[in-house]
């Protein structure tokens, strides 16, 4: 399956800066949705949702060079370095000590209207809990198609299931979450 995603890839790999910034442009907002649902609002550690998608991005243009097209979407390739840097993020998170600071940075500039960053914070916090209650495979397919907006193709490419068993898997995974808010009043789901 050829896109236009892998186009870019190709051109980017021969050197094309345009071809670079396009796909950066077209896998980053993606990439930080998937790192938001997996890391939550808060992050893991040191490193926030937008630190580990910026670890992705990063990754994936150093490995790039690396990059051999097997038939299938440059997004399962993008996907499967995210999933690695996200489960090193848990990981990190899980042996790192805290320690205070002296001084808070000034927030960086990463393009997000706050509005919508705290929108999508409060979204992710209430959400994230309902995640718990699906089967590993059933949540990776929820984030991958619903919060990075990949095509049950895209998805099956990156967990290396057909498109019909990612649909199939979905389905499942929306009853369960269905079922579940259905025996939960409004007030614990929104709070």
């Amino acid at each position: 399956m050829v896109t236009r995603d892998n186009e870019l890839a190709r051109r980017a790999r021969r050197g094309d800066p345009a071809a670079a910034a396009e796909l950066l442009e077209r896998i980053r907002p993606g990439v930080l949705r998937y790192c938001w649902a997996h890391l939550g609002s808060l992050g893991r550690g040191d490193q926030t949702p937008d630190d580990v998608a910026q670890d992705v991005c990063l990754a994936v243009f150093e490995a790039l060079p690396r990059y051999e097209e097997r038939g299938l979407p440059f997004t399962a390739f993008v996907y499967r370095i995210a999933s690695f840097k996200v489960a090193d993020a848990h990981r990190l998170a899980a042996t790192a000590p805290t320690r205070p600071i002296d001084t808070i940075p000034e927030p960086i500039d990463d393009g997000w209207d706050p509005a919508d960053k705290a929108v999508t914070a409060d979204m992710s916090r209430r959400l994230l809990p309902l995640l718990d209650d699906l089967t590993d495979s059933q949540r990776e397919i929820i984030v991958l198609r619903v919060a990075a907006g990949l095509s049950a193709e895209e998805v099956g490419a990156v967990i290396g299931k057909s498109p019909a068993a990612v649909r199939m898997a979905q389905s499942r995974a929306m009853a369960r979450l269905r079922s579940w808010a259905r025996a939960h009043t409004a007030d614990e789901v929104v709070a």
